[in-house]
C-alpha cells in the first residue's frame, strides 16, 4: 500500500501505560542533500528476469537482500508515474517521476548507468540504502510532475534538492467579477471572483501563451481598476498595447462592457477546448509559409504553436491543489464550517482521529486537537492498539473512540465541538457505533474521505462536496492531515522499537559511531614559535 508520509520521526511520550500521554515532539528535520530529479526518458530497459538484473547490481546487492525490490521493479507498469525509494526503516529517501515507471526505476540498477558520474556521489550512495519502493501511476506526464512536486513538498526527502521550497506552479487567472476582466499569470490568485486555469508546469511557456492569445482576443493585462460607469475613462490615454493591436483599451472607453465580455467569453471557451483545430490550422500555415520561403513568418507561427501547446501542460485547480497558494484564515474557515454543518455558532474545538498500521503490525491511533482553528499540541493523544489483531481499521477506530471519550461520557472531561474521522462512510459508522456502546449521544461527528475530499455527516445520507478552495474544507484538511502525520509519527516509533528488539534478540548490535581523527593524521604538532 502506498504511504506517502512514511518518514522517521523523533520519539515522544505516552499516556496510558506508555500509550495515551500528552506528547512532546522533538522532531529534527533531515539534512538536505544534493541531487537533481531523474530524467524522464531512460536509456536502459529492464532485464528479462531477476537474475539478469541482479547481475547488473553492485556486489553488495547480489546477496539476495534486494530480491523483493527487484520483483517489484519487474512488475511496475509501463505508464507515467511517481516512484518513492525507501530504506530499511521505511523512510522515503528520494522521490522521482518518469513517463515509463518500469524503465525509469530499473535504470538506477543497471551496471551501465554510472550514477557516480551522471548523478553524483549522493545519489549513488542513496541507491545503496534502497530496499523498497512505492509508486503512483498517473494518466499523463504532467500529472506525474504535479504529483512529484506535491509529495516532495509534503515529505521533504533528504536526497531531493529541487521542489523542496515553498515555490508554487503558476495559474492563469481571469478576474470575472470585474466590469472589464483582466487576464494574469499569477502564483497568488484571488480566493473568489476569478476563473482559474492550471497550475501550469512552465511559467515561461504560460507567459508566451498569454502573449499569443492577447493578439487574438485583445484582453487587458494591466492592474488598473476600470469601472463601467466611470465617465473619466474617455479622457484616459491608452497604453502601447492598444497601439500594437493587443488590447481593446477599456481603460480609455474605446470598447463597451458588453463587447469586451464577448471577447472574454470566447477566450474562456478556447481555454476549455482541446485547441486541436486551431493547432492544426497553425501548422498548415507554418508549412505553407516555409514552402513559400517566408521563414520569418514560419518561425513566428512555430513560436505561437509552441506557446499554445504549453497550455496543455497544466493540471486542474480543483484536483491539483497547492496548499501554499490557498492559505485560509481559521476564523473564516470555522464560520463556513458552522454554516455547512448547520451549527448555531462556529465551533471552537475540533479533534481529528486517524489510524496507522503496516499490514496489521504496529497498529496505533492518533488524536489531534485544534482550538480556534490552530493546533493545540497539549491536547494531542496517541493510542497503541491493544484489542484488535490484523487489519481492521473500523475496530481500531472504535477502540480509540472508547478509550478517548470514556471519561467524557462519565462527565469528567468535555467533548469537542466537532470530531473529525479520517476516512469515508464506513469509518464514520464505526465511530458512531463506539458512541452507542458508551450509551451517549455524540457531538458533531463527521468524516473526510481522501481523493474525492467528500464530507460525511451523521445527519445526511449523501456526502457534502465543496470546492477545493472552500475555507471550511481547507480547515478540515489541515486537521485531517495533522492527524495522519501524527499517527504515522507514532507508528514509526513502534516499528523502530520492534525492529530494534528483533536485532537485539538475534545478537545484532547497532554500529558504534566512529571517532573523528585529527586532520593532521593523529600526530601532535607543536605550533611554531
Amino acid at each position: 500500500m502506498f504511504d506517502p508520509t512514511s518518514q522517521n520521526d523523533m520519539p515522544i511520550g505516552d499516556r496510558e501505560q506508555a500509550d495515551d500521554e500528552r506528547p512532546r515532539e522533538n522532531g529534527a528535520s533531515a539534512p538536505a542533500a544534493r541531487g537533481s530529479q531523474p530524467a524522464d526518458t531512460p536509456r536502459e530497459t529492464l532485464p528479462a528476469s531477476n537474475a539478469e538484473l541482479v547481475e547488473t547490481l553492485p556486489e553488495a546487492a547480489q546477496s539476495g537482500r534486494l530480491d523483493p525490490l527487484l520483483h517489484k521493479i519487474r512488475n511496475l507498469p509501463k505508464t507515467p508515474g511517481v516512484y518513492l525509494f525507501k530504506d530499511a526503516q521505511g523512510r522515503v529517501l528520494y522521490i522521482g517521476k518518469g513517463k515509463d515507471l518500469r524503465s525509469r526505476v530499473s535504470s538506477y540498477f543497471q551496471s551501465s548507468a554510472d550514477l557516480l558520474r551522471t548523478r553524483g556521489p549522493e545519489i549513488a550512495s542513496m541507491i545503496g540504502q534502497v530496499v523498497d519502493l512505492d509508486f503512483l501511476d498517473c494518466e499523463t506526464e504532467v500529472d506525474a510532475l504535479l504529483q512529484e512536486n506535491r509529495l516532495i513538498k509534503d515529505i521533504q526527502p533528504p536526497y531531493n534538492e529541487r521542489l523542496r521550497d515553498d515555490k508554487t506552479f503558476p495559474y492563469l487567472e481571469i478576474t470575472t467579477s470585474d466590469d472589464f476582466p483582466g487576464v494574469y499569470v499569477t502564483r497568488k490568485p484571488r480566493h473568489k471572483g476569478t476563473r482559474l486555469y492550471g497550475p501550469f508546469t512552465s511559467a515561461a511557456g504560460l507567459r508566451d501563451a498569454v502573449n499569443s492569445l492577447q493578439k487574438v482576443f485583445r484582453f487587458r493585462t494591466c492592474e488598473l481598476t476600470i469601472l463601467a460607469d466611470d465617465d473619466k475613462r474617455r479622457h484616459f490615454r491608452p497604453c502601447l498595447l492598444h497601439s500594437i493591436g493587443q488590447c481593446t483599451a477599456p481603460c480609455a472607453d474605446l470598447i463597451s462592457k458588453e463587447e469586451y465580455r464577448k471577447d472574454i467569453d470566447r477566450l474562456k471557451k478556447f481555454l476549455a477546448s482541446k485547441r486541436s483545430v486551431v493547432l492544426r490550422q497553425l501548422r498548415k500555415e507554418m508549412e505553407q509559409a516555409a514552402k513559400e520561403l517566408q521563414f520569418e513568418q514560419a518561425a513566428r507561427l512555430r513560436d505561437e504553436i509552441k506557446a499554445l501547446e504549453a497550455l496543455s501542460l497544466s493540471g486542474d485547480p480543483d484536483i491539483d491543489v497547492q496548499p501554499e497558494v490557498f492559505h485560509i484564515d481559521p476564523t473564516q474557515g470555522l464560520a463556513k464550517l458552522a454554516e455547512i454543518l448547520e451549527m448555531d455558532t462556529p465551533p471552537r474545538t475540533i479533534e481529528g482521529i486517524d489510524i496507522a498500521n503496516l499490514q496489521g503490525e504496529d497498529s496505533c491511533g492518533s488524536l489531534v486537537s485544534f482550538i480556534d482553528g490552530k493546533p493545540f499540541k497539549a491536547g494531542y493523544r496517541r493510542f497503541k492498539i491493544k484489542t484488535v489483531e490484523g487489519i481492521d481499521d473500523y475496530a481500531m477506530i472504535r477502540e480509540v473512540i472508547l478509550r478517548r471519550y470514556r471519561l467524557a461520557s462519565e462527565g469528567e472531561e468535555l467533548y469537542p465541538d466537532v470530531i473529525l474521522i479520517d476516512g469515508g462512510l464506513g469509518q464514520l459508522h464505526a465511530a458512531l457505533e463506539a458512541f452507542q456502546l458508551l450509551e451517549i449521544r455524540p457531538p458533531m461527528v463527521i468524516s473526510l474521505a481522501k481523493r474525492e475530499e467528500e464530507i460525511y455527516t451523521q445527519a445526511r445520507g449523501k456526502p457534502i462536496r465543496l470546492s477545493r478552495n472552500n475555507p471550511a474544507l481547507r480547515l478540515l484538511q489541515s486537521v485531517r492531515d495533522e492527524a495522519h502525520r501524527f499517527a504515522q509519527h507514532y507508528h514509526h516509533i513502534l516499528r523502530r522499537k520492534r525492529l530494534f528488539d528483533q536485532d537485539l534478540a538475534a545478537g545484532r548490535r547497532p554500529p558504534r559511531a566512529s571517532r573523528k581523527r585529527p586532520s593532521n593524521g593523529g600526530k601532535n604538532v607543536r605550533p611554531e614559535s
